[in-house]
Parts: C-alpha cells; sequence; structure tokens
C-alpha cells in the first residue's frame, strides 16, 4: 500500500492505574500500528489482550482508570493524543466511528431507532430533524432493514440480534466517517446472518472507501476480510504484517499457536489443539517474553530479556528470539530502529 497511512499508531501505552496509584495493568503497551485508506486491518488475540482497548484509545473514550501514557496517533495528520475533548468530540462519529461489540449495550433502549441513526447527523453536519430521518431512512435501506420506514419508529428491544448489529453499522456509517472500528460485530449473530453481515461491511467499505479495523477472535473472518493482521498478547503486538504470508509463514509462536487452534472440518481423528496456560497478569508481567511460559519454543533467553520487534519481511514484525536474524556480526534489523 503506497501513500501515506490513514492512521499510524508510534508506541502507544494506555495503562490502567487503581485509585491509589499501586497496581498498574498495561493494557496496551506500546504499540506500533498503520492503516491506510480502504484497507482492512485485523486485529486478534486472547480476552484480555488489549484489543479493545486500543479500539477505545484511538476514539480517547476510555474508562476514568485509564490513561494513555505515552506514544502518538496520527489521524489524517493530526495527533488524536493531544486534541482536546472539545476537539475529539468533532472527531467521533465524523470521522472516526465505532461499532460495538454488543448492540444492546450501545443502543438506548428509550429512544425510537429514528432517532439514534440520525443523532450523529444532526450533530456533525447541522441537519433539521425531518432531514436527518430522511437520511436514517436510507441508511437503514442501505444495510438492509426491510420496512426502514416502520422501523424508524420502533425500539431497539424490537429488534432481533441482526437487526440490531446491522442498525448500530447505520449509525457508523451515518456521517460516512473515514475510519470504522467493528470490534467483535459477529459474536452475537447465527452463522447465516454472520455471513451476510460481514458481506455488507464489504459492501459498505467499497461504497464508502473507509478504511476498517476489525477486532475478532475468529481467524476464519480475519482471512476472509482482512488485507493486514495484528496479533495481540499482554498488551502488545506481537506480530504484524500481510494477512497471507503470516497465515502461510507464522513467525511467532503464539501467532502458530492460534493457528494450529483452528478447527479442521472433516477430519474426526484430528484432535483439537489448545494453548496450555492463561495469560499472564499485566499488573505483574513476568521477566523477558509475556509468552514465555506458555511457549513451546521457549529458550533460556526469552525468560531473562525482552525480544524486540524484529523485521521479518516486507511490512512484518516478530517480538520473538526465533526471529533475530543470524548477523555474523552485522547490525540486528528491528522495527523502528537498529539494536
Amino acid at each position: 500500500m503506497t501513500g501515506a497511512p490513514l492512521l499510524e499508531l508510534d508506541k502507544l501505552s494506555t495503562h490502567y492505574v487503581s485509585a491509589q496509584g499501586s497496581r498498574v495493568v498495561r493494557a496496551v503497551d506500546e504499540v506500533t500500528l498503520s492503516i491506510h485508506a480502504g484497507e482492512t486491518l485485523g486485529i486478534v488475540g486472547e480476552s484480555g489482550s488489549g484489543k479493545s482497548t486500543l479500539a477505545l484509545t484511538i476514539l480517547r473514550v476510555l474508562p476514568p482508570a485509564a490513561r494513555i501514557v505515552s506514544g502518538r496517533m496520527m489521524f489524517e495528520g493530526e495527533d488524536l493524543v493531544t486534541k482536546s475533548d472539545e476537539e475529539m468530540r468533532h472527531v467521533r462519529g465524523k470521522r472516526i466511528a465505532m461499532i460495538l461489540q454488543d448492540p444492546m449495550a450501545s443502543l438506548n433502549p428509550l429512544f425510537t431507532i429514528g432517532d439514534q441513526v440520525s443523532e450523529p447527523i444532526r450533530v456533525h453536519e447541522g441537519e433539521s430533524r425531518a432531514k436527518a430521518w430522511t437520511r436514517a431512512r436510507e441508511l437503514l435501506k442501505a444495510v438492509r432493514i426491510p420496512s426502514p420506514e416502520t422501523r424508524l419508529t420502533q425500539y431497539p428491544h424490537e429488534m432481533s440480534g441482526g437487526m440490531r448489529q446491522r442498525i448500530v453499522g447505520a449509525i457508523g456509517i451515518a456521517c460516512e466517517p473515514r475510519l470504522l472500528i467493528a470490534d467483535e460485530p459477529t459474536t452475537s449473530l447465527d452463522l447465516t446472518i454472520q455471513a451476510q453481515y460481514l458481506k455488507l461491511l464489504g459492501d459498505l467499505q467499497k461504497a464508502h472507501g473507509l478504511a476498517l479495523i476489525f477486532i475478532t477472535h475468529n481467524l476464519g473472518i480475519v482471512a476472509k476480510m482482512c488485507d493486514q493482521l495484528a496479533v495481540m498478547y499482554a498488551g502488545r503486538v506481537v506480530e504484524s504484517g500481510p494477512v497471507s504470508q503470516i497465515f502461510n509463514r507464522p513467525a511467532h509462536p503464539y501467532t502458530r499457536a492460534l493457528l494450529n487452534s483452528i478447527p479442521v472440518m472433516g477430519d474426526p481423528d484430528k484432535r483439537l489443539t489448545a494453548i496450555d496456560g492463561q495469560p499472564p497478569d499485566m499488573s505483574t508481567m513476568p521477566p523477558g517474553c509475556s509468552f514465555a511460559p506458555r511457549c513451546t519454543s521457549v529458550m533460556p533467553r526469552c525468560r531473562e530479556a525482552e525480544p524486540p520487534p524484529f523485521v521479518v519481511g516486507e511490512g512484518r514484525i516478530s517480538r520473538c528470539w526465533l526471529a533475530e536474524p543470524a548477523t555474523g556480526g552485522a547490525e540486528l534489523r528491528v522495527a523502528g530502529g537498529v539494536a
């Protein structure tokens, strides 16, 4: 992908700090990523790896205990970290939008669908209620909601799970954002509706030319939807690069373990592969590599020193000592500089 990235994260860190400051959880730890216009970036990892916190950090809608402690978020040439709350209100919903994981948690049960879909249009574009509702009807039609005129006057509890998911998608694209973040948008959907929803997101992306960050546990969705992939573990991106290259030649043991855990259909003799152990407590991280206690390729060095992000190919990095190049006296290649 040529040209400047639409969004570029540079060593971004977000920590949760207890009220007394005695406990610090490094939920996002020196994350470096980028995405171009029209591109789809998948972010995968186990629960608690920092995926959703990263999304909330980009939007600057973190809970009170969370703090952005370092790094930059360059979006269309502007650093979102340095923007005021008032400036961010003009970015959220207009230039960057998000589809939350649970539509029942993001839709207000006291307001009609029409009011909620039209709200971003009224707030960001200053349209009248009548014009905003007309646009809302067009958006419901675009996300393939049947009888959109009737649905506008109904409430979230009157919709099926698939309809609610499409409605939050309509809210997300209401102001034609440049970047759309989808956090586990297919979790509550059955397989048929999931396939339809993924096709809908792809169609919307092509129609509006937006960049899409897709947060998911489903590697099958990543293979189908995404151009780039970032694998997160314990708050860090341990591997990133083009999807096809990572699926064919994973460079990090955690990535290989995730891929090996995908069920193989049609082979009744093949047992499911599990990753032994549990993710670490991010408030008391072990020394060295955070994946070392669970890694089948662990070396003594892994328990002593944390690996830097080695460059393992064009546009690819891996935080693993196994990716360290055989230098023969030459300098080590690491992402962002020289070791």
